[in-house]
C-alpha cells in the first residue's frame, strides 16, 4: 500500500486511494458510493475502502512507534479478584 503518511489526518484522501493497490483515483462526488480502481480493476465501496486505508495507516503508525498493541495479561487487584460476599440472588 502506498500512503504518503503514517497517520491519516483529515486531509489524506482515504476514500480516493485504492486499498488493494494504493493507486489514487481522484475526487468523486458524494453520490458515487462504489468505484473501480484504474490501477488494479478492483471494485471498492467508498466507506469500506476508506476504513481499510485508515486501519492500515494506524497499523503503520503502531509499527513505526514500536508500540505494543496487546499488552500481556495483568493480574486483577486483590479487591477485584474472587466473588462478592453477597450475591445478587441473596439481595432480592
Amino acid at each position: 500500500m502506498v500512503l504518503q503518511q503514517a497517520l491519516a489526518d483529515r486531509f489524506v484522501p482515504t476514500s480516493q486511494t485504492c486499498s488493494a493497490c494504493g493507486a489514487r483515483d481522484g475526487p468523486k462526488p458524494l453520490h458515487v458510493r462504489t468505484w473501480q480502481c484504474r490501477g488494479c480493476g478492483a471494485w471498492l465501496d467508498r466507506d469500506i475502502n476508506a476504513a481499510v486505508n485508515v486501519a492500515k495507516a494506524a497499523g503503520l503508525a503502531v509499527t513505526a512507534c514500536r508500540a505494543q498493541v496487546r499488552p500481556g495479561p495483568v493480574p486483577a487487584q486483590r479487591g477485584e479478584a474472587g466473588t462478592h460476599p453477597i450475591s445478587r440472588w441473596e439481595v432480592a
